[in-house]
């Protein structure tokens, strides 16, 4: 009986897989078989398949049509399969040649009357079938600007099943992505908009220039989220490799942009408080999808009114702050995303919050719940502790020209330069990366120098974690004064930033 084959890509993450689709007609009455563990999504395509064949001038087999997916344990979820389904079941009945399909990888969603429709994950689905040594695919041409971005793969583009299968055999041909054109870098809001705030505009200069977490605490309005938003502009640009992985957590999420898809500036995700584990951190039915925290990978996450958060989404950032990635299980299989993001937390002092200490009307146990919210675990992990104060003068008269975020981006990048040299050997990248073990064993400092960390230690104010905290601020204070190493000055700066109240 005749058995055709076509191949697609399957999703694990930002990993992907190749799916062998076989397409077997047999005899019988007039039914499609779906196997290889579809999900809900995917058993609909017998249904999509059938109609767009058929509304693209195609014969529809007679009897029973067999589709199988292969590996046949591996979960197959979405609709990427529709145009590899519909070219194996074509090859099946001799309505197209197989000469083609060979070392041909199909992408795209069928619409009902052919039309063939954008999916997810296309840059990660091509990069794998360049790992895998297929030389050739087929995507949605709403795509192509995406498919652009992967070389070593020729790429076409079909807009409907009838060009497909004209292309399959070889009575058209279908039209490649033009170059990827140089991404123009976003408008990043200007730090020289924000008004006085000099110990947290240092603070922020700091985070950016070691990748370091970050909590802004003050009264409403005087600027922590302007603080927030204006960190990506002092963060270096992606590498191409950081790029392209940030790009693809994006294509899976279904987020790129289809004019400019490729991702080039560290991302700024702000989820609102009312978020649940699931959208933070990644997960729903079948395999799990990608958070706000793998969105926010190579960028920042900045979680506003910190405190209204629930307790459980917070917790939940513990481990992902320490490892840089996300492991999720469920029943149809366990999904690593990549996480290693800079966290910025916001945070009012007390529940009424208002403009001046003076007129706060929160008893001391009251604030100390209020504050409680955020516990000594997840404040352990969070390097610097900025308080921010009420304004005083907003004119420019008083509180002088503020720096520009260029100027202070030129810093950091010096810094993260001197840092990235340093490092280079051991394949860190920053002074947030660098392994407490490292600081304390190979690159330790003298006892001079860190005297008022053992005695945080000694007497409790310090744990073994923020210690180590500590000495990843101190070698980014000497990045950015320029010294080799640091002394005694930068880290009693850097304890000074763990140990400021944040009440």
């Amino acid at each position: 009986m005749p058995i055709a084959k076509a191949w697609s890509a399957a999703l694990l993450g930002i990993d992907g897989r190749i799916i062998e689709i076989e397409a077997d007609l047999g005899g019988g009455l007039s039914r499609v078989t779906l196997v290889g563990l579809p999900d809900a999504g995917l058993r609909e395509a017998k249904d999509r398949v059938r109609s767009a064949i058929r509304n693209s001038g195609q014969p529809w087999p007679d009897g029973k049509v067999t589709l199988g997916l292969s590996p046949a344990n591996l979960p197959k979820v979405g609709s990427a399969y529709d145009l590899g389904i519909a070219a194996a079941i074509l090859a099946a009945t001799g309505a197209v040649p197989t000469t083609r399909l060979l070392g041909t990888v199909l992408l795209g969603e069928l619409a009902l009357d052919g039309r063939i429709r954008a999916v997810r994950g296309i840059l990660p689905g091509l990069l794998a079938a360049r790992a895998a040594g297929y030389g050739r695919a087929v995507v949605p041409q709403d795509s192509l600007a995406e498919a652009a971005l992967v070389d070593g793969i020729d790429v076409a583009g079909a807009p409907h099943l009838r060009d497909l299968v004209a292309w399959l055999k070889s009575e058209l041909d279908l039209p490649a992505p033009s170059p990827p054109s140089p991404a123009a870098a976003p408008e990043t809001p200007d730090l020289a908009d924000v008004v006085g705030q000099p110990e947290a505009r240092w603070g922020l200069e700091v985070a950016a220039a070691g990748g370091h977490h970050l909590l802004l605490t003050g009264p409403p309005g005087v600027g922590k989220t302007m603080l927030a938003k204006r960190l990506p502009g002092l963060l270096p640009r992606l590498s191409s490799d950081e790029s392209l992985e940030v790009t693809a957590v994006h294509s899976v999420d279904g987020s790129l942009s289809k004019s400019s898809p490729l991702v080039t500036v560290p991302p700024f995700v702000a989820p609102h408080h009312s978020i649940s584990i699931a959208a933070l951190i990644g997960g729903g039915s079948g395999i799990a999808m990608p958070g706000a925290i793998s969105r926010a990978h190579r960028g920042v996450l900045f979680l506003d009114e910190v405190c209204e958060f629930g307790g459980q989404c917070l917790e939940s950032l513990r481990t992902v702050l320490e490892e840089g990635e996300v492991r999720i299980a469920r029943v149809k299989g366990a999904i690593t995303y990549p996480a290693r993001f800079q966290l910025v937390l916001a945070a009012n002092p007390c529940a009424c919050a208002p403009p001046k200490d003076a007129d706060c009307v929160c008893s001391p146990t009251a604030r100390r719940r209020y504050l409680g919210r955020l516990s000594g675990p997840l404040l352990d992990r969070v390097d610097l502790r900025v308080r921010l104060r009420p304004l005083s003068a907003i004119s420019a008269h008083d509180t002088g020209p503020a720096e520009s975020s260029e100027t202070v981006r030129g810093r950091v990048l010096q810094a993260r330069e001197r840092a990235a040299r340093r490092w280079s050997e051991h394949g860190w990248r920053s002074n947030s990366e660098v392994p407490g073990p490292a600081l304390r064993r190979k690159f330790t400092l003298p006892p001079d120098a860190t005297v008022l960390l053992d005695r945080a230690l000694d007497r409790g104010a310090l744990s073994g974690r923020g210690a180590d905290r500590c000495l990843r601020i101190a070698w980014t204070l000497a990045d950015l004064d320029g010294e080799p190493r640091p002394g005694a000055d930068q880290v009693s700066s850097a304890l000074a930033f763990r140990e400021r109240v944040a009440a």
